[in-house]
């Protein structure tokens, strides 16, 4: 049995049974059997049969975003968020893949040809903590819907709600077209190196390059979203309360555990000053404490290993000249109050290596060359951020900069049925909109004569 323990207090939430990585074979046997008769069912039955955990979600939400907060310690009111959007969302994300889904019909001179996108096969989906029912949402329904079955396993910090996850989802759908497993790093090389057609992976760079070696000999299909360093650019004539507001919010939410949180900003030297008095403000503002109290903006650390990564990042920068504005992670652990650090270093560790905790590290640059320089100077490329007046210089500036996603004076994301994309080193496929949806199928095309 493993134990999951709440992040605040060290109390055990619950536990759950781990999956022996010796039955993992047979456990992908199941589901293949499973997927000959998914497969052959028409979308909108499988669309149906996934719509009716819609109002499931809706009537658990306020459970599942309690579970939330006491395992891996989100404030109460994302944990909310999180958890409503999954059952608001259903029926419209299905309408998505089941149009990404549609064949299509091509034809030039004597020849008809129909693109289909068919199954898979057996789809393996390991998940991240930090949106412990969302990330596995963005693998697991598209990938049922397309036809797949799914061996799921969450991750080893936040087991319960992968399975409470799992369980809503799963109740109207057949034996073994939905399996969880649990375990850490033995049961998720199980899992990957298995007789699996596709492996759809969030987490870290390390691991997402130990997945792609892995699977290299069968060229198996992945589909890996690989975390971040993201940079915000403040131009001179930009609304330096809205662009302190914004980075202070996707600095400092969750505890910073985000893949998009701002981590970098980039700031140009006439509004250096002001900006930095404004952002020490949003900074200082923040409640932090248990997730669970409503007041709550940055809960504690998912653990203590994250945590200690967070502290010596700051160290290693304070003790390389790099200054403490605000915070600096002396706090009593679990917790660490959101942290402004300036003048760091371009060699130390937290300027180049992803945080995920609640710290923003500030610089400041002179000309828009230099600011899209030193956003670029990073091997990932997930999410940025561009604050101007002037939309269409920041769109130029947007238009440069090495990542699959940019917001212009507001978060990266982008409308509903865009993908969710990274550049570089922060993704290999994606997820998402109508291209994302595709990912979890094979296209074939049969071509006649006419």
């Amino acid at each position: 049995m493993m134990n999951s323990y709440n992040p605040l207090n060290g109390e055990i939430v619950g536990t759950v049974e781990v999956t022996p990585p010796g039955e993992m074979s047979g456990i992908v046997g199941r589901a293949r059997r499973a997927q000959a008769t998914w497969g052959n069912l028409e979308v909108g039955k499988r669309a149906e049969l996934l719509a009716g955990a819609a109002p499931r979600f809706m009537e658990r939400a306020e459970e599942l975003a309690h579970l939330i907060t006491r395992e891996m310690g989100k404030p109460i009111r994302e944990s909310l968020g999180e958890a409503r959007g999954i059952g608001a969302g259903i029926e419209s994300e299905l309408e998505q893949i089941a149009q990404a889904l549609e064949p299509e019909k091509v034809q030039a001179g004597n020849i008809h040809s129909v693109i289909y996108r068919d199954p898979l096969g057996v789809c393996a989906a390991i998940t991240p903590w930090n949106f412990p029912v969302a990330m596995p949402h963005w693998m697991v329904l598209p990938a049922l819907a397309a036809g797949n079955t799914v061996v799921f396993k969450p991750s080893e910090e936040t087991p319960l709600c992968g399975q409470a996850y799992a369980d809503i989802l799963g109740e109207d759908l057949p034996p073994d077209v939905l399996i969880t497993v649990h375990g850490a790093d033995e049961q998720g090389r199980a899992l990957v190196q298995s007789e699996v057609d596709l492996v759809a992976f969030t987490g870290s760079r390390e691991v997402g390059k130990e997945i792609l070696h892995s699977t290299a000999t069968s060229l198996r299909r992945v589909i890996l979203e690989l975390g971040g360093k993201d940079p915000m650019i403040v131009l001179e004539d930009a609304d330096l309360v809205d662009a302190a507001r914004f980075a202070a919010w996707n600095g400092f939410r969750n505890a910073g555990q985000v893949c998009v949180s701002t981590e970098r900003i980039l700031v140009q030297d006439r509004v250096a000053e002001e900006f930095l008095e404004l952002l020490a403000g949003e900074a200082k503002k923040a409640v932090v404490g248990d997730g669970l109290e409503k007041a709550t903006i940055v809960g504690p650390m998912v653990n203590a290993r994250q945590r200690e990564h967070v502290i010596s990042q700051v160290r290693d920068a304070v003790q390389n000249g790099a200054r403490v504005l605000v915070g600096g992670g002396q706090d009593q652990a679990p917790f660490i109050s959101p942290t402004v650090l300036v003048d760091v270093p371009d060699t130390v560790s937290i300027a180049k290596e992803e945080t995920f905790g609640p710290v923003v590290c500030v610089t400041r640059f002179g000309s828009e060359e230099e600011a899209v320089g030193k956003a670029n100077a990073s091997p990932f490329g997930l999410g940025a951020v561009v604050f101007g007046g002037d939309e269409k210089r920041a769109e130029r500036i947007a238009r440069q900069l090495n990542a699959g996603m940019v917001g212009i004076n507001r978060a990266c994301g982008g409308a509903p049925g865009t993908p969710w994309v990274g550049a570089r080193e922060s993704g290999y496929g994606f997820h998402k909109g109508r291209d994302g949806h595709r990912q979890f199928t094979q296209c074939r095309v049969v071509s006649r004569a006419v």
